[in-house]
C-alpha cells in the first residue's frame, strides 16, 4: 500500500477496516453496528470476516461492504496464511485505520501490521482465558509482546482493563463500556409475557428461568444445567431454557433433567427475554456481556457470577452475583426470584433503570471519537506536529459529524464520501452512492447491537 493511497483525502472521510473471525454472536453484531453506524458518519468502511455465519449477509443489509477473509477459531499452522490473507485485504483497501476485533484478529492484524497504520485492537474478553496449561501461558506472551503494536487496546468493561494490567500487558488502554440499544431493548408490557411463550410454545405459567449464550465452557451452562435439580427441589415445576448453539450443547442436553429445554441461537432474543422470570448467566469468565445488558433494558432480574464484566453490571437492586462455579449458591439464587414473583418484579424494574447507564449511543459516538483520535495522533507524530492536532483549514464546525463525541464537532471538506463504493471483489455490492449523497448524522438512529446468543 502506497503512502499516497493511505494519505488523508482532503474530499473524503476516513476509511475504516474492522476485522473479525467471528460471524455469529455478540462480537459479530457489535462489529455490524459499529460499523453501520461509521457508515452513517460518511465514513469508508469494510469489514473483513469470514464468509460463514449471519456476519456478512448482514452487513449487505445494511450497506457496509464485505471483504471475504478466512480464518479458524483456534491459533495454529493456519495462522500465517490467515495473515498473508489478511495482508493482502489491508492492501487493497488501503485503510487510514483498522479496528481488530477478538483473538484471532488481533493475532493475525497485528502481526501483519505492528503499528504501521493505525491500529484499534479490542480483545472482547482476553484471548489466555479461553485456553489452559502451555496454551494459556503462550496467548499471554503474546498479548504482552503484542500490546505495543496497537495505537490503542479498547476493553469493553474496567475488569478487562484491570485484568491486562494485572498480567504484564503494557499499553494504551482505554475502557469503552459495552452498550445496548434502548429502544429496540425494552419491558415486553401487559400480556407480553404470556405472548412470549405462546409464541415459543412454553408453559403460560411455569416459572422460567432463561440462560442466553453460546453453549461453551466460558459461559458456564454446565454448571447452570447441574444445579437445576437442587432448584427443582423447592419450585418442582419451573423450567430451565438454555437457548444457544455451541461444542457442549450436545453432551448438555444428553445429561439434563426434566425440565431443561434446549433452544438453537436465533436472530432475535427479545421474546426469551420476555418469556423469562429471571435471566442467568453463570459465566467462568467476561468482558462486559451485551446478554446482561438486553436482559437488564427488558426489564429482567439477572442471577450472575461474580467475575469481571458481570461484577460492573449486576448490582443489588436488579438481582444477585453468586460466586463462580458455586452450583449450591446458583440454584438457591434462581429458586429465590422462581418462587418470589413480586421479588422478581421489583428487580426488574430497577434493571430498566440500570439499563439506561449503558445506551448504545454514546458508545457508537465514543468510538468514532477514538478512531479520530488514532488516525490524528499518528499522522500528527509522523509529520512531527502536536500529537492530537490537526490542521484547521481541514474542518468545518458544527456541521453534526461528530469528532469527539459531542454535538456539532467538525467534519472533513467535500461531502461525505461514499461507503463501499462498487463491487467488493467477493461477489456482494457494498453501498453505493457519489460523493455528497446525504448520511445521517451520529444522532440517527444506529443499528442495534444484538447479543445473537453471544
Amino acid at each position: 500500500m502506497t503512502a499516497s493511497r493511505r494519505g488523508w483525502p482532503a474530499a473524503l472521510a476516513p476509511s475504516v477496516l474492522h476485522v473479525s473471525r467471528p460471524v455469529d454472536g455478540g462480537v459479530a453484531g457489535y462489529v455490524a453496528a459499529l460499523a453501520a453506524d461509521q457508515v452513517r458518519r460518511g465514513w469508508n468502511v469494510a469489514v473483513a470476516c469470514p464468509g460463514s455465519g449471519r456476519l456478512p449477509d448482514e452487513l449487505a443489509a445494511l450497506g457496509v461492504q464485505w471483504l471475504r477473509w478466512e480464518a479458524s477459531r483456534s491459533p495454529g499452522a493456519g495462522v500465517p496464511g490467515e495473515a498473508r490473507r489478511l495482508r493482502r485485504l489491508i492492501d487493497g483497501f488501503a485503510p487510514h485505520a483498522v479496528h481488530l476485533h477478538s483473538a484471532k484478529a488481533g493475532l493475525a492484524g497485528r502481526a501483519v501490521l505492528r503499528g504501521r497504520i493505525p491500529t484499534l485492537f479490542q480483545p472482547h474478553g482476553w484471548s489466555w482465558l479461553a485456553a489452559r496449561g502451555a496454551a494459556a501461558r503462550a496467548a499471554l506472551a503474546w498479548e504482552r509482546a503484542a500490546a505495543r503494536w496497537a495505537g490503542l487496546l479498547v476493553c469493553v468493561g474496567e475488569g478487562e482493563a484491570a485484568l491486562a494490567r494485572e498480567q504484564g500487558l503494557r499499553g494504551n488502554f482505554t475502557v469503552v463500556r459495552n452498550g445496548v440499544d434502548l429502544d429496540r431493548f425494552r419491558p415486553a408490557g401487559p400480556g407480553g409475557r404470556a405472548a412470549a411463550r405462546r409464541l415459543l410454545g412454553l408453559p403460560e405459567h411455569a416459572p422460567l428461568a432463561v440462560c442466553v449464550g453460546r453453549v461453551t465452557r466460558q459461559k458456564g451452562q454446565d454448571l447452570l444445567v447441574g444445579a437445576w435439580e437442587r432448584v427443582t427441589r423447592v419450585c418442582p415445576d419451573a423450567r430451565l431454557a438454555v437457548v444457544g448453539d455451541g461444542d457442549l450443547r450436545p453432551a448438555l442436553g444428553a445429561a439434563a433433567g426434566p425440565g431443561v429445554v434446549f433452544a438453537d441461537a436465533v436472530a432475535d432474543v427479545r421474546p426469551w427475554y420476555a418469556a423469562a422470570d429471571v435471566v442467568v448467566l453463570p459465566s467462568r469468565w467476561e468482558g462486559l456481556p451485551l446478554t446482561a445488558l438486553e436482559a437488564l433494558a427488558s426489564g429482567r432480574p439477572l442471577v450472575a457470577a461474580d467475575v469481571p464484566g458481570l461484577s460492573e453490571v449486576v448490582t443489588p437492586r436488579v438481582g444477585a452475583l453468586v460466586p463462580p462455579e458455586d452450583a449450591g449458591a446458583l440454584a438457591e439464587a434462581v429458586a429465590l426470584r422462581l418462587r418470589h414473583p413480586v421479588l422478581a418484579h421489583q428487580e426488574g424494574e430497577a434493571a430498566v433503570a440500570r439499563a439506561a447507564d449503558f445506551g448504545i449511543r454514546p458508545v457508537l459516538d465514543r468510538l468514532a471519537a477514538l478512531t479520530w483520535r488514532v488516525i490524528r495522533d499518528v499522522r500528527a507524530d509522523a509529520a512531527g506536529a502536536p500529537a492530537g492536532s490537526v490542521p484547521a483549514s481541514r474542518w468545518d464546525e458544527g456541521d453534526g459529524n461528530d469528532m469527539d463525541g459531542g454535538d456539532g464537532g467538525g467534519r472533513l471538506r467535500g461531502g461525505a464520501g461514499a461507503a463501499g463504493d462498487g463491487d467488493d471483489g467477493d461477489g456482494r455490492q457494498g453501498r453505493t452512492g457519489a460523493a455528497g449523497d446525504p448520511v445521517p448524522p451520529p444522532g440517527h438512529p444506529a443499528r442495534p447491537i444484538d447479543s445473537r446468543n453471544a
